[in-house]
């Protein structure tokens, strides 16, 4: 069921072809927003689109890799050609990079992570922020995590990108504010998408001890980040800015 909570406004998300990208362009479906699909792979992203759509949304997918400048630009080009407008971006995309040890890292595997997580967000900020502000405002949250927050072992590049996120979003949030621009990042914890299921292997063992790790004794649903999202787009979120929310079941509380 669509509500009418984003009607005629418009959402753009990155990384929107599976996991928490995917369920927040649903949400925003189903507030009524019309939805500008954003990923590298075609496929997933078009089938984003096609759940939409059954749904009764409007949506378009728009090929992009975040890392290229000239990728980004033609992203929002497309979605102010298709739609008119930007209200709302979710930068999601990101990947977490080849396990190692921060001595072990290899300079192609910190520069692609880096690439895609911290000058994907700033790039997508860069491009999507004159717009906003060109049509008197808008919303922008960015995916960080909770390894923004703390460290994770064997994931340097993955922590620094995206630490380097939230310090990213309070500046950009602080430099925009008067113009009646909101920035913020979630930070989810543990979130039940293929990237766990890459680091557990799908195994049950992998599975139980990451979710006994957790207070709330589970892993987070990509659904309930995206909901945190639309909250931080809405109007019930509108003296929240410079923030990072985490989406963790309590991990990070201890």
């Amino acid at each position: 069921m669509t509500t009418s909570q984003f009607s005629g406004k418009v959402a753009l998300v990155t990384g929107a072809a599976r996991g928490i990208g995917r369920a927040s362009a649903l949400a925003f479906a189903r507030e009524g927003a019309r939805v500008v699909v954003a990923d590298a792979r075609v496929r997933e992203g078009r089938q984003t689109v096609q759940a939409i759509t059954r749904r009764g949304g409007e949506a378009v997918f728009v090929r992009t890799d975040v890392g290229q400048s000239r990728d980004v630009r033609r992203l929002i080009g497309q979605t102010i050609a298709c739609y008119g407008r930007l209200d709302f971006a979710h930068n999601n995309a990101g990947i977490e990079g080849a396990p190692g040890l921060t001595a072990d890292c290899s300079d192609a595997n910190w520069e692609r992570v880096i690439r895609t997580n911290l000058k994907g967000v700033w790039l997508c900020m860069k491009h999507e922020i004159p717009r906003m502000l060109k049509q008197g405002g808008g919303s922008i949250v960015n995916t960080a995590s909770i390894a923004g927050l703390v460290g994770l072992k064997a994931f340097p590049a993955y922590v620094a990108s995206k630490h380097g996120i939230i310090g990213l979003t309070k500046a950009a949030a602080l430099e925009y504010a008067g113009g009646n621009l909101r920035i913020n990042a979630v930070c989810p914890g543990p979130i039940a998408t293929a990237m766990i299921q890459r680091q557990t292997g799908g195994r049950p063992e992998a599975e139980a001890r990451l979710k006994a790790a957790n207070p709330s004794g589970r892993m987070g649903q990509p659904e309930e980040v995206a909901a945190a999202v639309v909250w931080l787009c809405s109007g019930a979120s509108s003296f929240v800015t410079g923030h990072a929310l985490t989406v963790d079941g309590g991990y990070t509380a201890r």
